[in-house]
């Protein structure tokens, strides 16, 4: 007979939110092997031509073939057109989309209208950036689209996509950081404290596990992620 809730599973309320991690800029399937296996909830595959870490449609369509089941899929697009996007889908089963260029509210919600997927939007975070920017950032971009599922912090740089550098974590207003994903010179070194500082859903992470430019280090993915964890142990 049923008594009620086993005592292992009591209190399940109380546990701490697990940070989600996402590895970006995948172009080989031991890469992908190497984020699952260490835990990573989403891999990312860069469509923008002039990344060092881009992959075609076809390429992300072998590699897409490599996540495992419950891995989610990004694409990362910068200034895409609808017919750009529809071909990258025909081929490979995005989860969500990021926009990360100059996209307005409305352009990322008829683009992601069109193909029925949710998306991210890139907020680059710059020396004149304040917080009243980014909630108002969220408010057009949540307005325009039910499909809008938060914002992307990343540094501003001249260049479009990962720039390794840090931006003032500060600046990203509390009421967002619980749906935020944070990104922008993220490592091994200062995941932790990113984490425990900024507590946001989730870190994004791309040149800070690289050997390479789009060649991932399989010892560095699993080292930021023990990182993240670590600071999640601290919410406990």
């Amino acid at each position: 007979m049923y008594d009620g809730i086993p005592a292992k599973f009591s209190g399940l309320a109380d546990m701490s939110h697990r940070t989600r991690i996402k590895i970006c800029g995948l172009t080989r399937t031991e890469d992908i092997a190497a984020a699952a296996s260490s835990g990573a909830d989403a891999i990312g595959f860069v469509f923008y031509p002039k990344s060092p870490r881009h992959v075609t449609a076809a390429q992300a369509a072998l590699l897409a073939a490599a996540v495992p089941p419950f891995v989610s899929i990004v694409g990362l697009f910068v200034n895409p057109t609808l017919d750009e996007v529809r071909e990258v889908l025909a081929n490979v089963p995005l989860t969500l989309l990021q926009f990360h260029g100059d996209e307005t509210p409305a352009q990322c919600a008829a683009i992601a209208g069109a193909v029925v997927r949710p998306f991210l939007r890139a907020a680059r975070i710059g020396p004149s950036t304040k917080p009243a920017d980014l909630l108002e950032c969220d408010l057009q971009y949540r307005s325009a689209s039910p499909l809008f599922r938060g914002l992307l912090f990343d540094t501003l740089v001249e260049q479009y996509g990962g720039s390794g550098k840090v931006f003032d974590w500060s600046l990203i207003p509390k009421e967002l950081a619980p749906r935020a994903v944070l990104s922008g010179g993220l490592s091994v070194l200062n995941a932790t404290d990113a984490v425990a500082r900024v507590r946001p859903y989730a870190v994004d992470i791309s040149s800070g596990v690289e050997a390479a430019k789009g060649i991932k280090d399989a010892a560095r993915i699993k080292a930021f992620i023990e990182a993240v964890r670590l600071a999640d142990a601290t919410q406990r």
